[in-house]
């Protein structure tokens, strides 16, 4: 017997594959439980980011989520459009632009936090305390940059 047949690699069993699993059913909770239909869980850590920053630039956004450049430009233009933040372009350089909240965008902030912590809940499970706070320290420790 070759050692694939005794040990096969099952995809199922894989890291990347449990952790999109994981991310799958947190952003089905997340469009289950948010109160604003329209609201995608990037667009809303793309609004805590600009939040949390106050007036910033694309790369600024990209650092803060780890959501690559192109997608965050989509989301800041779909925000935009819903008025929930304004992006002023610098004169002469279309691709540079400062995005910040408008008070409609920080006040869907802050109607939806409590369903976010909410959605959070939702997402652990039934996992108790310690396994809760074994999983995030995993997961920052996997996620730090090296």
């Amino acid at each position: 017997m070759d050692s694939d047949a005794t040990h096969p690699y099952r995809f199922t069993e894989q890291i990347g594959y449990l952790l999109r699993r994981a991310y799958q059913r947190h952003v089905a909770i997340f469009q289950q439980a948010v109160p604003d239909s329209q609201l995608q869980a990037a667009q809303f850590v793309v609004l805590c980011a600009i939040r949390e920053r106050g007036r910033c630039q694309v790369k600024d956004i990209v650092e803060a989520t780890s959501i690559d450049e192109p997608t965050v430009r989509g989301v800041v233009e779909r925000l935009k459009w819903r008025q929930l933040v304004t992006a002023t372009h610098e004169p002469g350089d279309a691709r540079q632009m400062e995005i910040a909240l408008t008070p409609a965008g920080a006040s869907l902030i802050e109607e939806t936090i409590p369903s976010a912590e909410r959605i959070s809940e939702l997402t652990f499970g039934d996992l108790d305390a310690g396994e809760r706070a074994t999983l995030v320290a995993l997961l920052r420790k996997m996620s730090a940059i090296r």
